[in-house]
């Protein structure tokens, strides 16, 4: 396969081998390898029942990697730096989500890419949109500026 790019969402609320969230997002973007653009890390509330605040960010990184097989290259990775499974939104050392591929749209056991739910959070659009502002959702067509800027409107209450 060819290199190809993809932009990785990182996340972490907890402390881990590698310390603090913040410094578990660097080490695991060392992980990752073949980075090519990172975001700035923001902070960012909770979704579902966790209290701890988020450290975020999402980086591009360039490899021969298929979707499954750099699924797989992540799952190991969280695992390795203490992420276990369990409760759904609940804390972790950390997150590592395929948010888009160059190659476009994939589907398989286990992956959707585009990630399903990241046109709808905010921690993953305004960082990517710092790194790649006009990178086209291969299911909408839309810019990562433009639906970022869609989450980011305020909206009027019915």
């Amino acid at each position: 396969m060819e290199r190809t790019t993809y932009a990785i969402a990182l996340g972490s609320n907890r402390r881990g081998i590698h310390g603090a969230p913040a410094a578990t997002i660097r080490a695991a973007l060392a992980a990752v390898g073949g980075v090519v653009a990172v975001s700035p890390i923001i902070a960012s509330a909770p979704l579902g029942p966790s209290i701890r605040r988020y450290a975020n960010a999402v980086a591009l990184i360039e490899t021969r990697d298929s979707p499954p097989v750099l699924l797989a290259r992540l799952k190991r990775i969280e695992t390795a730096f203490g992420r276990r499974r369990g409760r759904r939104w609940g804390s972790r050392v950390i997150d590592l989500d395929i948010i888009l591929w160059s190659g476009g749209a994939w589907r398989g056991p286990g992956l959707n890419v585009p990630h399903a739910a990241y046109r709808d959070r905010g921690f993953v659009l305004a960082p990517l949109a710092r790194i790649a502002p006009r990178w086209r959702d291969p299911l909408t067509g839309q810019s990562v500026r433009h639906l970022a800027h869609k989450v980011d409107r305020p909206r009027l209450r019915p």
